[in-house]
């Protein structure tokens, strides 16, 4: 087999076994502790304070988001980072469900009553009777919910939020063809974040932690949500405003807050369900994340191809030719005609190629009908604006 075959993965974080047996052990070296990694696998492990080798050439995430990952470094790199987007989405939805009927029915409040009664007196009955008209709730069914964030896990909650008779309210400027396709048609669009404050009696958070989503509550618009509304966020932490949150919440304005984010300033509050980060922590989850992350990583190491990757565009081309290059590129014009000359020069007959860029990162993959030579590849690095090369024969 070819030495440039064979690849290194560094595994960061405790990965289903399943998805770790995607990658055969005669093509990689899988480990805590492996020299030389050509690729990372990661969960929740902080890649911002570590010095993340330079032999890497892909970061893979068994999950969706990629907070933990110096994104934008590893774009200066050459270096895609991967994601499982919808690996995860059925598990948040059903603790999303989970959250509104928590809510709804006062059940942390009842739980604690329950937990506070004397199993040795003998009223406790009597007690449990006169004690339950306190946490008296109300059902799902009739109410009004708000999706903020139309991905797939904003799609699956709307989907089951109307099979348990709600109306369902749902927002996103930037919402994808194939999310539009699995909407149901019984959503009715909102034009604004504002408007679905003030019409839901539930509001759901999905959407991605950026810039433009940090605080997307807060004190300027919580006021709108009408009294007794519950907020739910199992999107990231910082897409809510805590402060906001909780002045709210003293007022009685605000009913609940359902979150998956604990942190000190809320974790206190009778009026506040805080989980333990447990919105992908499903047996199921873990595994579809890994099984996903895995392939799309070896599609790449392997051939190239990009899928789901955050930072890089998608290309998938199909190997008719033992001998691909794959270059990763700033974009910049005359890219393509600057890396062909240099193949032309060394006398390579191109059979094969593509390129596609996504806002400062281009990516090209080419198959040509003979073995790339080491001075072609340095040619090719050496363009102004090349990012990263690599030299994906198949195996001899």
């Amino acid at each position: 087999m070819d030495r440039l075959s064979h690849f290194n993965v560094l595994v960061l974080n405790q990965i289903s076994p399943n998805g770790l047996k995607r990658l055969p052990s005669e093509r990689y070296t899988v480990g805590k502790d492996v020299p030389h990694p050509d690729a990372v696998l990661v969960r929740s492990a902080d890649l911002h304070a570590m010095d993340i080798p330079g032999s890497v050439s892909a970061i893979a995430r068994a999950g969706a988001g990629t907070n933990n990952i110096p994104v934008k470094a590893m774009s200066q790199r050459g270096v895609p980072v991967f994601n499982a987007p919808g690996a995860n989405a059925n598990a948040v939805k059903e603790l999303v469900l989970t959250g509104m009927l928590l809510a709804a029915r006062n059940v942390p409040q009842a739980l604690r009553f329950v937990g506070g009664l004397d199993s040795a007196d003998p009223d406790m009955d009597r007690a449990v009777e006169e004690g339950k008209k306190a946490f008296a709730g109300y059902e799902l069914a009739g109410q009004t919910l708000g999706v903020v964030g139309l991905g797939k896990v904003g799609c699956l909650v709307a989907d089951a939020a109307i099979k348990l008779g709600m109306n369902v309210l749902g927002h996103d400027p930037e919402i994808t063809v194939d999310a539009a396709w699995s909407l149901p048609a019984q959503v009715k669009k909102a034009l604004s974040v504002s408007e679905v404050l003030r019409s839901a009696n539930f509001v759901s958070l999905h959407v991605p932690l950026v810039d433009a989503t940090r605080h997307l509550v807060n004190a300027d618009n919580i006021g709108l949500t009408r009294p007794g509304t519950v907020l739910l966020n199992f999107s990231r932490d910082g897409v809510v405003d805590d402060a906001a949150v909780l002045s709210a919440l003293d007022r009685r304005h605000l009913g609940w807050y359902v979150c998956d984010f604990p942190s000190p300033a809320i974790v206190r509050h009778e009026r506040v369900i805080a989980l333990p980060h447990l919105g992908a922590s499903t047996r199921e989850a873990e595994e579809n994340c890994a099984l996903m992350v895995v392939d799309q990583l070896r599609d790449y190491l392997e051939h190239g191809n990009v899928a789901n990757a955050v930072n890089f565009p998608s290309v998938a081309m199909a190997r008719e030719s033992a001998y691909r290059v794959a270059i990763a590129n700033a974009n910049v014009p005359n890219m393509v005609g600057q890396i062909s000359t240099a193949m032309a020069r060394a006398g390579l007959n191109i059979h094969n190629m593509v390129n596609k860029s996504r806002g400062d990162v281009a990516y090209t993959l080419v198959d040509v009908d003979s073995p790339i030579s080491a001075n072609v590849l340095s040619d090719i690095q050496a363009i102004e604006g090349v990012l990263a090369v690599r030299y994906l024969p198949l195996a001899d």
